[in-house]
């Protein structure tokens, strides 16, 4: 017989806005140093300009995903 299941722990509180708001800053100075430095491969520029894009959509779910849940 197997001994009773403890129960789930409640979820951490996060800030999430913080914590893609700091990636998307990140991202947007890697983007600037790579600009400066104009490096031959220009995918790396690319990648930095889709890590600041999918950070805004990130802050854009965050904002909804909250607001719903005031509601």
């Amino acid at each position: 017989m197997k001994p009773p299941r403890k129960p789930d722990p409640e979820p951490l509180q996060t800030n999430d806005t913080t914590t893609i708001l700091v990636g998307t800053i990140l991202w947007a100075i890697a983007l600037v140093v790579l600009l400066i430095i104009r490096p031959t491969e220009t995918w790396w520029t690319w990648t930095c300009v889709a890590g600041i894009g999918m950070g805004f959509f990130g802050l854009a779910y965050v904002h909804r995903r909250n607001r719903n849940r005031a509601r």
